[in-house]
């Protein structure tokens, strides 16, 4: 379907790297959420990382926040301020060694981060830009970074802490071998001894969940915010055998709660609301009430940020692509390679936007004629980091509302895959 209608509303694009027309979207916008259809194109990257300098350069951004583990990020965030041991940019991404190591380990993200270490060195101590992981994966590599953070400034609380997390070793390395030994009720969880040690980090720093109080330093909001992932992952793994919650909502939840915690501690911090600028998937940052995920019970990061913020305080940007190549894998933990994209389907929002022949463009969906007409319920695709195109429809096609699910949306045509710093 050719949406003639949409044709004075697009804003046409010369690439991932003109983001300019942002300038007159992103008004008082505090957190500005910056989407991706697929974990593995480069164009999505690309764009992400252009309108993330504009948004740092022109409204002073503080922080990003990522679609990626705490801990893995805090050694991007070191080396991005001058600390740490980290070399050079592609050094400080050695944390993200784990599937899929391209969806960070990339050369968009590397030379994003090599741009955040100049930036912040020419900038003053207080406009220094901070990098900030949102998911809760990171079980074992966070209760080790709550063991050397009190090893150091409460010997006595460090062994109370090991006490508690040894609850784990029984279970070895790998968090789902826990889960599915407390799901099924073969072993009694950890969650208690989880539940006390963050109970006692945050009575310890001061920072509990109330909003307005924040940690008495920058290295015990880390540490208490690596005991909440401890929590937060216990229960989420748990969960996943357990089938009595939503695995999806607990991890969005998490995502939300830790951006908030994050806008808290950086408000605070600089005596003034804070702006973030967050990188996810679409499937995380559009609003979930305008998709079928909320027919199936679940929510989501950009509709958690959309209820709890003022309108003028959030942007969600959206996109779209219809063909072309990208990186990723043919099943979970499977080394990724680069896959060709299939046309969009024809019932799709992603051929209706290629329909305009404006190769790339960008759409306003909070104006008319863009809001009513891109309205009604259609396809619309995501690729994770599995891309199937043997079962495509069923596989990366859901029902959605563009025009509810986002506020703007970024159609790049012909895409390819990212570039891995490491061969597959």
């Amino acid at each position: 379907m050719v949406r003639e209608d949409l044709r004075p509303a697009a804003i046409s694009l010369e690439g991932p790297e003109d983001v300019g027309f942002l300038r007159e979207l992103v008004g008082s916008a505090r957190f500005v959420l910056l989407g991706e259809a697929s974990h593995g194109t480069h164009e999505f990257y690309r764009f992400r990382a252009e309108a993330t300098k504009l948004l740092i350069e022109e409204f002073g951004f503080d922080a990003v926040a990522v679609e990626a583990d705490w801990p893995d990020a805090f050694a991007v965030g070191c080396f991005i301020r001058g600390r740490g041991d980290a070399k050079d940019a592609d050094d400080a991404l050695r944390g993200f060694d784990h599937f899929p190591q391209w969806m960070w380990r990339n050369v968009d993200v590397r030379d994003l981060v090599a741009w955040l270490r100049d930036h912040n060195a020419a900038a003053g101590a207080e406009q220094q830009v901070g990098f900030y992981g949102l998911d809760l994966y990171s079980l074992e590599r966070s209760m080790d970074a709550v063991i050397r953070y009190l090893d150091e400034v409460d010997p006595e609380a460090a062994e109370r802490a090991r006490s508690r997390y040894g609850c784990f070793e029984r279970f070895g390395d790998d968090p789902q071998t826990y889960g599915y030994a407390t799901g099924y009720g073969i072993a009694d969880p950890c969650e208690e001894a989880v539940i006390e040690q963050l109970q006692e980090m945050a009575s310890a720093v001061g920072a509990g969940s109330e909003p307005g109080q924040t940690p008495a330093d920058e290295a015990a909001f880390y540490a208490e915010q690596n005991a909440r992932v401890v929590r937060d992952a216990e229960e989420y793994y748990r969960e996943m055998y357990r089938g009595t919650a939503n695995t999806w909502n607990l991890r969005d939840r998490h995502m939300f709660e830790t951006l908030e915690g994050l806008d808290r501690y950086l408000s605070a911090s600089r005596g003034r609301p804070a702006r973030i600028v967050v990188w996810a998937h679409n499937s995380h940052l559009g609003d979930a009430r305008a998709t079928s995920m909320s027919r199936r019970g679940e929510l989501n990061l950009g509709q958690l940020v959309r209820e709890h913020h003022r309108s003028d305080e959030v942007l969600l940007v959206g996109f779209t692509s219809f063909e072309g190549t990208v990186t990723a894998a043919d099943d979970w933990g499977s080394p990724g390679h680069v896959k060709t994209v299939r046309p969009a389907l024809p019932e799709s929002y992603e051929a209706d936007l290629h329909e305009l022949h404006l190769v790339d463009l960008a759409v306003d969906l909070r104006r008319e004629p863009a809001r009513s007409s891109l309205r009604p319920q259609r396809l619309e695709r995501a690729i994770g980091v599995i891309y199937r195109p043997g079962t495509e429809r069923v596989s990366h096609y859901f029902n959605a509302s563009l025009s509810l699910q986002f506020d703007v949306v970024i159609h790049l045509d012909r895409t390819r895959a990212v570039e891995p710093l490491e061969p597959a």
